[in-house]
């Protein structure tokens, strides 16, 4: 049984210790490898609307997500989100379950859209988990990350309409 609820303070270490690998790996996020805990609390708690976990029946954290404006004032209405799930927990649906979560809560918070701003092309899980939800990949921009083991790779820009 999964619970997907607003991030609580005492559940910050947790969400950090599955932030913090993806991070340093260079292969899915455009923050430093170097980023200091509180810098990545800043990014995944401070500047979000609102940040999640979600919990097995231990409560123990398995993943994190965020979601905020995609821009500011006339952006504002479409949201950007970035979601983690923990190593050891991958391939059992948590992140395809905070991703219907996720859509859900733009909905309710007046989202009338989703984008997700640097979908890197190596990670094709995440690019087929997208896409399973309804993305659409709304273009390609060429070598624009640079990727710590692949060098220079291509990154998405995915979106999809939530109301039409």
């Amino acid at each position: 049984m999964l619970n997907i609820r607003p991030i609580e303070s005492n559940d910050w270490p947790a969400a950090w210790q599955i932030i913090e690998p993806v991070f340093r790996s260079g292969e899915s996020y455009a923050f430093s490898p170097d980023i200091t805990e509180e810098e990545a609390y800043k990014v995944w708690i401070d500047i979000p609307e609102i940040t999640f976990v979600a919990l097995d029946s231990r409560n123990s954290v398995l993943g994190t997500y965020y979601i905020k404006p995609n821009q500011p004032a006339l952006g504002a209405h479409v949201c950007n989100c970035g979601y983690i799930v923990a190593a050891d927990a991958r391939g059992r649906g948590i992140a395809s379950a905070m991703c219907e979560h996720s859509l859900q809560e733009a909905v309710a918070r007046g989202f009338r859209a989703m984008q997700y701003n640097l979908v890197v092309s190596t990670n094709e899980s995440a690019v087929h988990l997208w896409k399973k939800h309804g993305f659409n990949i709304a273009g390609t921009l060429q070598n624009s990350f640079r990727h710590l083991r692949f060098g220079y790779v291509d990154s998405y820009v995915m979106y999809q309409e939530l109301v039409k």
